[in-house]
């Protein structure tokens, strides 16, 4: 397939994307931050951090909220959220009214610390150490997935995306049904898989693999700004052998995926000169005990800034209309992937 970079015009003038996953529109606003307001400016985040904090919450031998305190844990750490949004004993109940409906809904939410390290996010991390936070994400998952349909693993870094804490740290939630975007993105791979009998990340990856959009990819993973992307430097994370959950993911594919995670997260802080906030979270296949042979594993990567201190609002025509962005894929791809390069001197440079 063609690795051209995009038809002229979508490079230069208003136009809408088609993200087959979602199977919704955007429009692209190509060169529309040229505008004299780009929005409200975020205060830049630091990176400067110690080692261990005595009122951090997360770090260990200190008391939570909660009033319980931390084991002096030197790897990884997983406890249950003191303020959890998910309940796993909640009883069944159910109300229909008309159009009004509700539902009791079941499950569970962790929160899991990456590092005992106060200051050591996953950018910082060497690939044993990011390695290690595949296999939480992998354990945890075979888990939780033994008692609810679905697992959703996240991450939220920096106070802009609602990070309380600075110390390196994610969530699992678990619940017990399949909430809007499992379902929608059961229904569009499942679609593609009836009419081809492939998998449609799968068809994806190899049409991006080396491409203008391509972050790093290697036999195993893809890393690239989609072609759909909604939020500036938004990416996404493909293996490019079928799987669908975390879980199965064999040594060599948990090894490459912690490499091409510390490299991307790298390049995001290198992007700025600043710790980059994002929202990042896998997801994977239901774990209902039915065979999707549609469905493909993968990890979303939504950052919301636009340039150092502006953030991309989701505002008016966005809430209103279909999502909007302000730079081309293929620009947010090429000043990604020089960040990525110049913070990882001694890996390979990436494609495009």
């Amino acid at each position: 397939m063609s690795k051209e970079l995009a038809p002229p015009f979508l490079l230069s003038q208003p136009h809408r994307r088609y993200n087959p996953l979602s199977g919704e529109w955007l429009l692209v606003s190509a060169e529309r931050t040229s505008r004299p307001w780009l929005g409200d400016e975020e205060a830049p985040a630091t990176g400067d951090l110690p080692t261990y904090d005595s009122s951090c919450y997360l770090c260990p031998g200190n008391v939570r909220a909660n009033g319980e305190r931390n084991p002096k844990y030197n790897s990884t750490f997983v406890f249950a959220n003191d303020f959890a949004a998910l309940q796993p004993d909640s009883p069944a109940a159910a109300f229909r009214d008309g159009l009004l409906r509700a539902e009791s809904e079941r499950g569970t939410c962790l929160v899991i610390c990456f590092s005992p390290r106060h200051d050591l996010s996953i950018s910082r991390m060497n690939a044993a150490q990011a390695r290690s936070v595949v296999d939480l994400w992998s354990t945890q998952s075979a888990s939780l997935g033994e008692r609810f349909e679905w697992v959703q693993v996240f991450e939220n870094r920096g106070s802009a995306m609602g990070a309380s804490n600075p110390h390196p740290h994610g969530q699992i939630w678990a619940g017990s049904a399949l909430p809007l975007e499992a379902e929608r993105e059961d229904a569009t791979q499942r679609r593609h898989f009836e009419v081809t009998g492939r998998s449609l990340l799968l068809d994806y990856a190899e049409q991006e693999t080396g491409g203008p959009r391509d972050l790093g990819s290697d036999d195993e993973w893809l890393v690239v700004v989609p072609f759909w992307a909604v939020w500036p430097f938004e990416t996404l994370i493909i293996p490019r052998r079928p799987v669908s959950r975390l879980p199965d993911l064999d040594d060599r594919q948990r090894d490459s995926l912690a490499e091409r995670l510390t490299q991307l997260l790298r390049g995001y802080d290198g992007l700025f000169e600043a710790p980059f906030p994002y929202s990042m979270g896998w997801h994977q296949a239901p774990f209902d005990g039915i065979e999707r042979p549609h469905w493909q594993l993968h990890a979303h990567f939504y950052p919301p800034l636009l340039q150092a201190t502006v953030r991309k609002f989701m505002v008016g025509y966005e809430l209103l209309s279909e999502p909007q962005r302000d730079i081309t894929a293929e620009d947010a791809a090429e000043r990604l992937r020089s960040a990525i390069n110049a913070a990882n001197p001694s890996a390979a440079h990436v494609g495009g």
